[in-house]
């Protein structure tokens, strides 16, 4: 039986990657054919490397393959990932930076601090390069949910300026204003001061080449959150609440903000943080505390995905104390939540970029 190169390309022609609503030759997500015989192998380059649809769309291309060319051949697919960016090549902030994500909430309290941490965890778990920037400035609590409460960055000087590096931990880099202050003492500083501050985070730091940036926000819609997501290209924002009604008031507010004319950030989804409680004894039971469905609803009303919905654990706070993320924990369950919410963050980045370069007149890569 002969088999040429272009008979495996019309084949995977059939293919369509199910969030880009493309097939994957025409997005050029297919490399590396090789044919030995009756043996078929190649790469398929997703959007990311937390894709949740890597096993479907697999399985899709081997059921092509033996439908258009012959059920006997064997196929053999290495699934790769080359993270998309709409970002300018003239972009001079941040610039080895592929996606910039914000994560902000209409209030306080609502633990954006702890779904921002275990987002950036969970990302770099699942293979991407991820940099994680604690801009809550009156309020930084990533120090203590790393267990770095005490240490301070390194740096060097050049051309008479002084550059960071940022901490390496559980697979991501991290810097927080909470290294540069005494987190004893109250931060008493007017909001240029503050901003001033927040830009030497990004600007003034050794971040390499990163897939995703994730930027924990101060809560509300005030001064620093505005000038971070005016000042610094956004590829997205997320937003977190919990069920309460109350919540779910700021949460309006919040998008509001991402939505005005002149920010125009787009919004990747809504988190659900604190979501139900489930006994140790009976893990399959849910108990709705904080109320059950304001979060859906809004998100449908807001036409965007409800990413995630994580529950009230008490290991959640605990590992926030200890210095460890829970999503770091294989053992645990509630890091299937945030690996989930990993999945849906990039999914919904990946959509995006496609989108905004469908509407520039480019095409996917």
């Amino acid at each position: 039986m002969q088999i040429d190169k272009s008979q495996i390309i019309d084949a995977l022609r059939h293919v369509d990657d199910p969030d880009l609503k493309k097939d994957l030759v025409t997005l050029n997500m297919i490399e590396n054919i090789k044919i030995d015989g009756t043996k078929v192998s190649f790469d398929v380059v997703l959007t990311t490397p937390a894709c949740p649809l890597k096993n479907q769309i697999r399985q899709s291309c081997i059921n092509a393959i033996h439908q258009f060319i012959s059920p006997s051949i064997e196929v053999l697919i290495e699934m790769t990932s080359r993270v998309t960016s709409r970002r300018k090549e003239t972009d001079a902030m941040l610039k080895d930076v592929k996606n910039i994500i914000a994560v902000g909430s209409g209030k306080g309290g609502v633990g954006k601090s702890t779904v921002a941490v275990n987002l950036a965890v969970a990302l770099a778990k699942s293979g991407a390069k991820v940099g994680l920037i604690d801009a809550d400035i009156y309020g930084p609590s990533v120090p203590m949910m790393f267990g770095m409460l005490n240490e301070r960055p390194t740096g060097y000087d050049r051309d008479g300026k002084t550059f960071v590096y940022p901490f390496e931990k559980f697979g991501i880099k991290i810097l927080s204003i909470g290294f540069f202050v005494d987190q004893s003492k109250a931060l008493i500083w007017r909001g240029p001061m503050a901003s001033m501050a927040l830009r030497q985070l990004f600007n003034d730091a050794e971040w390499g080449a990163l897939d995703y940036m994730v930027i924990d926000l101060p809560p509300g819609t005030g001064d620093i959150p505005l000038t971070l997501i005016q000042d610094f290209p956004l590829t997205g924002a997320i937003i977190v609440s919990t069920p309460q009604q109350v919540a779910i008031a700021d949460v309006r507010k919040a998008a509001d903000m991402f939505r005005n004319d002149k920010i125009n950030i787009p919004i990747l989804g809504l988190v659900e943080n604190m979501a139900y409680f489930s006994p140790p004894d009976a893990p399959d039971k849910k108990y709705f505390i904080f109320g059950q469905g304001g979060c859906r609803k809004f998100s449908e009303e807001l036409n965007i995905p409800l990413l995630g919905q994580i529950p009230i654990v008490a290991a959640i706070a605990d590992s926030g104390d200890s210095g460890s993320p829970i999503v770091d924990d294989a053992d645990s369950p509630v890091t299937a939540a945030f690996m989930k919410l990993a999945e849906g963050v990039a999914q919904q980045i990946a959509v995006s970029n496609s989108i905004r370069e469908i509407f520039s007149g480019g095409e996917t890569g």
